[in-house]
């Protein structure tokens, strides 16, 4: 499914991830000058592993260009429609996620389960105000989770903790204490918290927090226009401290090319949600003005096999799909080196959870288990398109690889405009992408669990789904780290999905940024500053 932030659970919008279409070349020789003018044509750097870091100049106004949900987007945190940019600086959840992909407090300091995983209690953070004044308190934290799981409110969070949640058993039996009694055990309640839908909204705010944006987060609303201009500026109450500047100003461009000719003509200092092709990349390093930082494995990529369609309603052509290819080739050719092999595996390397069981490729197996399933001589049609840079290299490779087996694959590009409304879970094998950040529980869940809307192979299994309910039972975290990690090597040995990588999101920022930091769902935006 369309992995850019704010779209899950609900139809796929192209303008949030338009495709950098043409590449580096489409960039154009005066988008060069920058870099090259005053000493002619030099050669390609490398691209730097980390942002810069150090100590910023006193306060700053940061230019941000970002894509645009739509002209109907708004700061709503819990609606598909929300501005994504401006989430984490307006407004804070009960929950984060650190860095290294574990629950971390928030606006709750703590929390704890009963024996069985059913009642939830979370001391919340003392002293908090929103930014119009008021005292945060659970009855905010209360109103926030009853909304996400209202039907009518159609959040796509609201699909995740629906089954889990009734709203008639969340408690506020102190300011300072929120309870929330689930339907069904879930040791990982905490965790699916994390989502970007979850940032805490003042109680009764319901219908005018799109506009307003009154949260607890590190900046408050200047000013805001729906797919336009915004501000944010420096909420100096902020619970942990002032951030470092003094304001962003947020720019809307739907175009990937426009965003990046922005930031090397030194109009915009970072590019949002985009992930810059490497030949792109290479050309903003080269610039006087710009530079690369890198969010670690924050996209994982896939080759969708439609477990409803033929060929790919026999195991044994999912299995031999899986066996053919060489994760290492595709990595080389689509990300040039910068990404490591997902093995089919969905779950980010290095995570909670992960497990790094990996099936080694195996060409004559796959060409055995075709002659098997009586496709010796296996042709299909790959669709692809510009809607990512990544999708058609990554799809060219795959075809390249496989021919060893026998198996003829023809690249299909298609209309980026219409690829997720006619491509994605309409044809039998595609090319896609999802952005990590999700905990293991979310993702196996919501992408490969018979029935969801997300599970794009449309693979249904019974064994599976009961591992997932058995590892949320389970009160002990290594047995529920073992029941997660068999449900991930089902996906790997027989589910529809083929993972071959993880890639790095390349993002252009300026060279006076420094302290930027981004994984998976989570900005930094309290330490990002501009150089002195």
């Amino acid at each position: 499914m369309p992995r850019s932030p704010g779209a899950e659970g609900a139809p796929p919008r192209i303008p949030r991830r338009t495709a950098l279409l043409g590449g580096a070349g489409a960039l154009g020789a005066a988008v060069l000058l920058p870099g090259c003018a005053s000493s002619g044509p030099r050669a390609a750097p490398a691209l730097p592993e980390a942002a810069a870091t150090g100590a910023t100049a006193d306060g700053g106004v940061l230019r941000m260009a970002r894509p645009p949900a739509s002209q109907a987007e708004t700061l709503d945190p819990a609606s598909s429609l929300s501005a994504y940019e401006y989430l984490g600086a307006l407004y804070s959840r009960l929950v984060r996620m650190d860095a290294e992909g574990h629950t971390a407090p928030d606006l709750a300091t703590g929390w704890e389960a009963d024996d069985a995983g059913l009642v939830w209690t979370f001391r919340l953070r003392d002293g908090v105000r929103f930014h119009d004044g008021r005292r945060f308190t659970s009855a905010d934290a209360a109103y926030t989770l009853r909304r996400i799981v209202d039907p009518d409110l159609a959040s796509p969070q609201g699909t995740v903790l629906g089954p889990l949640i009734d709203p008639g058993r969340v408690h506020t039996p102190e300011p300072g204490v929120l309870v929330v009694e689930l339907t069904t055990p879930n040791f990982e309640f905490p965790a699916l918290l994390t989502n970007y839908n979850c940032y805490v909204v003042p109680d009764g705010d319901g219908d005018t927090i799109g506009s307003t944006g009154i949260g607890t987060g590190p900046f408050r609303l200047d000013s805001f226009s729906p797919g336009g201009r915004g501000r944010i500026v420096a909420y100096d109450d902020h619970w942990e401290g002032p951030p470092t500047l003094d304001a962003i100003e947020m720019f809307s461009m739907t175009d990937n090319q426009a965003r990046t000719n922005a930031l090397l003509a030194g109009q915009v200092d970072l590019i949002s949600q985009t992930n810059l092709d490497f030949a792109t990349a290479r050309v903003v390093e080269a610039s006087d003005r710009a530079t690369i930082a890198r969010s670690v494995n924050a996209q994982w990529y896939v080759l969708p096999m439609l477990t409803t369609a033929e060929p790919f309603t026999d195991a044994r052509v999912r299995q031999a799909m899986k066996l053919a290819y060489d994760p290492r080739h595709i990595i080389d050719v689509a990300l040039q080196g910068t990404g490591v092999p997902g093995n089919d595996n969905p779950v980010p390397p290095d995570t909670p959870y992960w497990t790094d069981y990996a099936v080694e490729r195996d060409p004559e197996r796959a060409r055995a288990l075709l002659a098997e399933a009586g496709h010796e001589r296996l042709s299909m049609e790959l669709y692809t398109s510009s809607y990512d840079p990544v999708f058609t290299p990554m799809a060219l490779a795959y075809r390249d690889s496989v021919a060893e087996a026998g198996i003829d694959i023809t690249v299909r590009n298609t209309s980026a405009d219409s690829y997720y409304t006619q491509i994605w879970m309409q044809k039998p094998l595609m090319a896609t992408y999802w952005y990590t950040g999700r905990p293991a529980d979310q993702l196996l869940n919501q992408v490969f669990r018979s029935g969801s809307s997300y599970n794009e192979t449309a693979w249904a299994d019974d064994a599976f789904d009961d591992l997932l309910d058995a590892a949320r039972a389970t009160a002990d975290e290594d047995r529920r780290r073992t029941l997660y990690q068999d449900a991930q090597r089902m996906v790997v040995d027989e589910g529809g999905a083929m993972t071959p990588m993880f890639a790095d999101r390349l993002v252009g920022l300026s060279r006076d940024v420094l302290n930027y930091h981004e994984s998976g769902f989570e900005f930094d935006y309290l330490n990002i500053g501009l150089r002195p």
